[in-house]
């Protein structure tokens, strides 16, 4: 019968089901252990050993711990070298917590392997921890502590130990009879028992005296629980009561006296609708109404709340209690009329070949898919396959009746119960329940199964429930290479080989990050040659020269073609190497010598300067000095500087240079002596500005001067007179000098300076010597478009027309009505 093991606990029914028996059956026995802690959502179970405490003769034997999957599999074992051991507990990561007494705690993973430690306080560390309690918060895992001062500190988070002391319990002299951590408004207090006071505490100081309604005679509370969701707690009295209330304190919801002197070992929550309370090997369990269940167990029991029950860990099996879901039990519950328990009548009557079959359709043809719902969903709270099969086949037995149904809540519950009986296997041996997984995610469940090295696993999973690659299968390759690459007893061309033939160009998986973990774990061959394979140099490169092996590096860098790698690498060596050594290593190279210079053109000429000398390049080594003499402040030092450029550019036989840097130096000396006559500046000019300032500055004589000394053409010494005399307004000068002998650059010159400065009246001056292909274009310079449309029309020429047409504007309509009338005639006249 499917209710045969259902217990019933005032309304509803509890269940408790064998999830294993133990691998450690024999071996194990929990008596001999000085603590068990066991890990959340189907997690490892790791154990403490202390000789010295159990045995009944001195030893001196060092404690051992050992961790085991939840079937009893063993994972992994060590011997303990460090302090005495108040608390072992594990994070919500799989992480094993070990918090000494000094306020260290340690952290290893799942094969006991050590991660990393932190501790929790310098009074922790003078004054000891006595008791500890590790809890989920709102942050993931936290500590709380309570020292022999009878403080207590907490930290949030194991991976953000922030350590905050919580407020001082009023008169506290002793060691509080119970205490426990509280999560509730996304902040952690202690609700700590002073005998028969309770008092919260938070850490901003402050503390509430808190008075819950109990009508037994209370002298301590000796025992303290919060149900796994922190809405609930129960209390275990002095007196062998149990309060059962909110966790707030403000509501009681029952007390049951368990008529027990003897407080319990363990005080645990089923879920969020029973207290479970346990003595050697009885456990009580009672509800929220005063009704109970007793259980009678042979051998020593550990208890490990869940959200939906309690796993029973024993020497030889590994059960779950846990209330029977509301639609299981409207299916399977005697004398049940609900939808999904005809339904399921139906299908079996269906596969005996009976007409009675029909007849319980007929009766809920109206809701035949609630019938299919609540099947579906039944199914996945059973553990046994054999179970969700007989469901799974009523739901689909129901859907043929269904024309419009959508099947996709049946697929993904066979997906979803699939991968939980996998999981479930003793080999595997994680015993998640389906709300359990709700929870958990899919994704932490394939990370999980990816701590335990099961990426066979891990990937079927992924690629079944079809997760996109990235965060599916090429992670877990990316955490297998990993593993890999840590096998000592393997060789490194194995080792690579392998990972490149299982990784090829799998998307998302970085050979640099699988070749970092290599040079981590001290494997510098396997690391250069996993690169290799690394198609990214951005991301081979910083790795070569983490591992100093700068000239790959380079190489790599240069074959990228990535200048800003280049310069990385380059800098990197200019740093470690000397000078010399680095000019030699690098000049066998021409790119990466080549971007150097460049590079020393920027932010060191000096260096660029001595290399060109060392390379006998005069020219380049001339150019670097008379860069060099701009920077020069004194005259005699530039000149001194330019001097020396002449020498170099003379060794490279370059007589242009040559020329053109002693007139830069006839020009300087020029320059200095018209600041020393005119008191303003002209240093730095160059020839034209130094002309063009000097005729804006009216000094007409000395610009002639400089024109004939350093022979400057005449067409450009006439276009820089005629703008400086613009600009300088001197149109009386402008007039006579166009005046002096034709104009070398046209007439059209004057008028167009004389349009930039906006002097139409003066620019008309001009016209009447403009060329006449040329007038057109300069009436329009002008402004005057109708003139050039009459003067384009006179010399007959439609292209000079379509010159203005183009220049006209939308307020020029009228304008462009008259040139077409223009273009028309000419068309004509032809």
């Amino acid at each position: 019968m499917a209710t045969a093991d259902w217990n019933p606990l005032g309304d509803v029914y509890l269940r408790k089901t064998e999830l294993y028996s133990m691998g450690w059956a024999d071996i194990v026995d929990l008596n001999k252990f000085v603590a068990v802690a066991s890990c959340q959502y189907g997690g490892p179970i790791a154990l403490l050993r202390d000789d010295a405490q159990t045995a009944r003769v001195q030893v001196s034997t060092k404690p051992v711990i050992t961790t085991y999957t939840a079937a009893g599999y063993q994972i992994g074992q060590m011997r303990w070298n460090s302090g005495q051991i108040v608390k072992m507990g594990w994070t919500v990561t799989e992480d094993l917590l070990c918090v000494q007494d000094d306020g260290v705690v340690l952290v290893y993973d799942f094969f006991l392997n050590f991660k990393r430690t932190f501790g929790l306080g310098q009074e922790a560390k003078d004054v000891k921890v006595i008791d500890c309690q590790i809890f989920n918060s709102f942050q993931g895992t936290g500590i709380a502590i309570l020292t022999s001062t009878f403080r207590i500190f907490i930290i949030n988070s194991v991976d953000d130990p922030r350590i905050r002391r919580l407020a001082e319990v009023p008169g506290l002299q002793t060691e509080p009879s119970s205490w426990t951590i509280i999560n509730l408004d996304r902040q952690s207090r202690a609700l700590v028992a002073k005998g028969k006071e309770l008092y919260l505490i938070d850490h901003g100081g402050q503390f509430q005296y808190q008075s819950p309604q109990i009508s037994a005679e209370v002298n301590e509370y000796v025992m303290m629980s919060v149900s796994y969701s922190n809405k609930y707690l129960a209390m275990f009295t002095d007196s062998g009561v149990i309060w059962i209330g909110s966790s707030d304190l403000q509501k009681c919801y029952c007390e049951f006296n368990t008529k027990s002197p003897q407080c319990p070992q363990q005080l645990a929550w089923c879920g969020s609708g029973a207290v479970v309370a346990m003595w050697d090997k009885i456990m009580l369990v009672v509800g929220p109404d005063k009704d109970w269940i007793k259980f009678q167990f042979d051998s020593p029991v550990h208890l490990t709340q869940e959200d939906d029950g309690l796993r029973i860990i024993q020497n030889y099996q590994h059960e779950f209690l846990h209330k029977v879901p509301d639609v299981t039990e409207k299916i399977f519950k005697i004398g049940s009329m609900e939808p999904g328990a005809m339904l399921y009548e139906a299908n079996r009557e269906f596969m005996k070949g009976s007409q009675k079959a029909d007849e319980y359709v007929r009766m809920i043809k109206d809701k035949l898919d609630i019938a299919v719902d609540q099947c579906i969903q039944a199914s996945g709270h059973e553990l046994e396959p054999t179970k969700q099969k007989q469901l799974l086949r009523a739901a689909s037995f129901g859907k043929c009746f269904l024309t419009d149904y959508n099947p996709q809540a049946f697929v993904d519950m066979c997906q979803m119960l699939r991968v939980l009986n996998q999981v479930r296997n003793h080999a595997i041996g994680i015993p998640l329940t389906y709300t359990q997984l709700e929870k958990l995610t899919t994704t932490v469940l394939i990370d999980r199964l990816v701590l335990r090295k099961f990426f066979a696993y891990a990937i079927k999973i992924s690629q079944y429930l079809k997760i996109p690659e990235a965060e599916g299968s090429s992670r877990i390759l990316a955490h297998w290479a990993c593993y890999k690459v840590k096998q000592k007893n393997q060789d490194d061309e194995v080792i690579a080989r392998a990972i490149a033939q299982k990784l090829g160009d799998t998307p998302g998986v970085s050979y640099s990050e699988v070749a970092n973990e290599a040079l981590e774990c001290g494997r510098e061959e396997l690391a250069i040659r996993l690169l290799d394979y690394e198609p990214r140099a951005a991301h081979q490169v910083p790795l070569l020269m983490k591992m100093h092996k700068d000239q790959i590096a380079l190489s790599k860098a240069i074959e990228s073609g990535d200048t800003d790698l280049v310069y990385t690498v380059l800098l990197r060596l200019k740093e470690s190497m000397t000078q010399g050594d680095f000019l030699m290593s690098i000049r066998s190279m021409p790119i990466s010598y080549s971007l150097f210079l460049q590079y020393c053109r920027q932010q060191n000429p000096k260096l660029l300067e001595d290399l060109y000398y060392q390379e006998d390049n005069f020219i380049e080594e001339g150019n670097c000095k008379v860069m060099r003499s701009f920077i020069d402040e004194r005259l005699d030092d530039r000149t001194e500087t330019l001097n020396q450029a002449i020498k170099c550019y003379q060794k490279g036989r370059h007589d242009f240079v040559i020329k053109q840097t002693e007139d830069q130096i006839k020009l300087l000396k020029y320059q200095r002596r018209l600041e020393e006559e005119f008191n303003r500046p002209y240093m730095d000019l160059s020839l034209h500005q130094t002309i063009y300032r000097l005729t804006v500055e009216n000094n007409f004589k000395v610009s002639e001067q400089l024109r004939k000394e350093f022979k400057i053409p005449d067409r450009r010494y006439w276009w820089i007179k005629i703008q400086a005399l613009a600009e300088a307004g001197e149109w009386v000068e402008l007039d006579k000098f166009s005046r002096n002998k034709k104009p070398p650059v046209g007439m059209e010159a004057f008028v167009e300076v004389c349009a930039k400065h906006h002097n139409v009246n003066e620019a008309m001056k001009y016209m009447s010597r403009v060329s006449p292909e040329q007038k057109v274009r300069c009436l329009v310079k002008v402004g005057n478009k109708k003139a050039a449309a009459d003067t384009a029309f006179e010399n007959r020429n439609e292209e000079e027309l379509n010159f203005v047409l183009s220049k006209c504007g939308h307020s020029d309509r009228q304008l462009v009505e008259s040139i077409k009338s223009m273009k028309q005639q000419l068309g004509l006249k032809r």
